[in-house]
């Protein structure tokens, strides 16, 4: 496929997004030549945000409704990754001969340097930046987007052949990559574990959309899979390339593991160090393993050990994830917005030695806390529970023991709350466990929000 190849089509993108999602698209369409009509059910007012990135530009906005025409009558129907499969309009798009793309499926198709994709349940955002820094000390240029939340597209002009691309890659984003049949010539997979049921229905079809990110490459390709996570460890199989693997638990022939306070890796050859478990900036195994995932993916870039453990060792994070906010009276705070799944609020409570007060809850993502309720009560001195999964979490904990539980309304009233509990020398986390849109826009929205309340504490 060429860029040129769109010109003239009249595409409709369904699905612009409050944060924009389906603006860099339309723009590079109408760039191309296209005829783009852009239709979303969000009012112009709700979207007025993201409606302002397209001003100027030739695009024909249908927000408020959706129009049968414009899926029916269509070259070509861009979807957004929110939307899902079984979405009536896209039925109507189906019935009547039109094909269906989406924004990663176009860059996948025009992309002309080698893609390093990385995907999982938890940490995907956090290793694939640090790959990133870890590429850029490396003979060749690097990209970074994807799910991370910046589209590569109108970059394409400007991505070479010799050049890398870092993808961070979604479940909804790689269920509908399959139909093209691409993949990144190297693909990291970290876990997989419960996540957006309330889309896949199931586990297991969870884990069967991720699975194209390994099952369509090719012969040359490299797959790099967690040998510590009970399915993803099984998916070497399916890998029609080499599969290596990271473990943090035990010594591997071929791939990433580590050997007392080192990182080791070896592909062919002789085992090199690539970093030491001191060089690691953020707390938690979890990151470990991130970090083991990152470094083996660079190494297989060509990026020499050296320059491996300095991008390890300048690394801070992101932000909202398990981001450091302030110190006061003794207490350390840290904003894990980002922490949308039980898994990952279990990995935040598992990095830190001392004892915790933990804010959580959030919109329902059909998840369940089980598991989540026991490491709560074997880690945290007190949780603050708040939004729609309040309940349910709660319920979690008391099937495991008895601890402080507080319910609270919002989240200012659980800043102060978990401020009233914590103890000189805890920490305080918001990790929530699930999603925001109960309260808030997004998971920035609410990462920022509880900056500023716990910046604001007087001492």
């Amino acid at each position: 496929m060429n860029a040129s190849d769109l010109a003239g089509k009249r595409v409709t993108v369904m699905g612009l997004g409050l944060l924009g999602g389906g603006v860099a698209v339309a723009r590079f369409l109408a760039q191309q030549g296209a005829s783009v009509t852009v239709t979303d059910l969000k009012s112009a007012e709700t979207l007025a945000a993201s409606v302002a990135q397209l001003d100027g530009l030739p695009v024909r906005l249908r927000l408020g409704e959706h129009v049968d025409a414009d899926f029916a009558e269509a070259d070509l129907l861009i979807v957004n990754p929110a939307v899902p499969d079984t979405s009536p309009y896209l039925a109507k798009a189906r019935a009547a001969g039109v094909p269906l793309d989406t924004e990663i499926n176009l860059f996948f198709k025009l992309c002309p340097a080698t893609i390093v994709g990385v995907t999982g349940s938890n940490g995907k955002s956090t290793t694939v930046s640090l790959l990133h820094h870890i590429l850029q000390r490396g003979p060749r240029q690097a990209w970074l987007g994807g799910n991370i939340g910046r589209s590569l597209l109108g970059d394409l002009g400007d991505i070479a052949p010799d050049h890398l691309v870092a993808l961070e890659l979604s479940s909804f984003q790689l269920e509908r990559l399959e139909a093209t049949g691409l993949s990144p010539a190297v693909s990291v997979v970290l876990n997989i574990s419960d996540n957006h049921l309330d889309r896949h229905g199931t586990l297991e079809a969870y884990a069967r959309a991720k699975q194209p990110i390994v099952a369509n490459q090719r012969e040359g390709d490299v797959a790099l899979l967690n040998a510590d996570c009970p399915i993803v460890s099984t998916w070497a199989p399916h890998c029609p390339g080499t599969a290596l693997f990271f473990s943090a638990q035990r010594p591997l022939q071929r791939g990433v593991w580590l050997d007392g306070e080192r990182v080791l890796w070896r592909h062919d050859g002789a085992a090199q160090p690539l970093f030491a478990r001191a060089d690691l900036k953020l707390p938690g195994p979890h990151f470990l393993a991130d970090a083991m995932a990152a470094a083996g993916a660079a190494a297989l870039c060509g990026v020499e050990p050296a320059a491996i453990a300095d991008a390890v060792r300048s690394f801070h994070g992101l932000e909202h994830r398990l981001e450091f906010v302030r110190e006061l009276d003794g207490v350390r705070y840290y904003n894990d917005s980002k922490a949308t799944t039980a898994p990952a609020a279990i990995a935040a409570l598992e990095a830190f030695d001392s004892p915790v007060v933990l804010i959580a809850g959030g919109s329902d993502k059909k998840l369940d806390y089980h598991g989540f309720g026991r490491t709560i009560c074997s880690r945290a001195r007190a949780a603050v529970l708040l939004g729609q999964t309040a309940p349910q979490v709660r319920q979690a904990i008391e099937a495991h023991g008895s601890m402080p539980v507080h319910m609270m309304d919002d989240l200012p009233g659980a800043v102060l709350q978990a401020r009233r509990v914590a103890q000189p020398g805890d920490v305080v986390v918001l990790s929530p466990a699930t999603a925001s849109y109960d309260m808030f826009q997004n998971f920035e929205e609410r990462g920022a929000v509880f900056k500023r309340l716990v910046m604001e504490l007087k001492p």
